[in-house]
């Protein structure tokens, strides 16, 4: 089963988060933003040509206009690889674990999968962060000390959901410890 709902970001844009349920013991959630707007990539290409081509007729070294063209395809390219993340997915399993994707506008992914013995707990957690946000997060448990956290693993460190869709995202992971716990006592 799969349900698609709107929600927004820190910022206000508009993010989609799609569940699908594939039993009660697995869940994923996709959140996804927006694609790159080709009026912005436009706008900010022409700004840096015109700036070039203001600079060329200043110095009239056509080196200027060159190398204007190349630092902005070299700077589009690794926005597009290393920094434009169009969609990230977690994928809770309880007898598994917890896989992080994140997909980027070149089509690169990134993925992490944490063990599911290794998980303590998901919370949401709160930053100030010019003002206070929120933000879904994996704590994981310490080896040495059984009451202990190890690490602290933000989810969808990119998109920045606000509480709202965090809270969905939150109860649906609950349920899923909740059943893991469950089975995992039960003779």
């Amino acid at each position: 089963m799969e349900e698609e709902q709107s929600f927004l970001d820190i910022c206000g844009g508009s993010l989609t988060l799609q569940r699908r349920y594939y039993s009660p013991s697995c869940r994923e959630f996709c959140l996804s933003s927006p694609p790159l707007s080709l009026r912005s990539l436009t706008a900010v290409t022409c700004t840096v040509w015109l700036a070039a081509y203001g600079f060329f007729t200043l110095c009239e070294n056509s080196m200027i206009l060159s190398a204007a063209i190349f630092i902005t395809l070299l700077g589009l390219l690794g926005y597009l690889h290393f920094v434009k993340i169009d969609q990230e997915a977690l994928l809770i399993i309880d007898s598994l674990g917890i896989q992080m994707t994140s997909s980027y506008a070149s089509g690169k992914e990134s993925t992490t999968f944490i063990e599911m013995d290794k998980v303590k707990d998901i919370v949401i957690n709160e930053a100030i962060y010019m003002k206070v946000i929120y933000y879904l997060c994996i704590l994981l448990k310490d080896p040495v000390e059984p009451h202990g956290i190890s690490q602290v693993v933000p989810v969808f460190q990119s998109a920045k959901p606000r509480l709202d869709c965090l809270i969905e995202v939150y109860r649906s992971c609950q349920e899923i410890l909740a059943h893991q716990k469950a089975t995992s006592t039960s003779p």
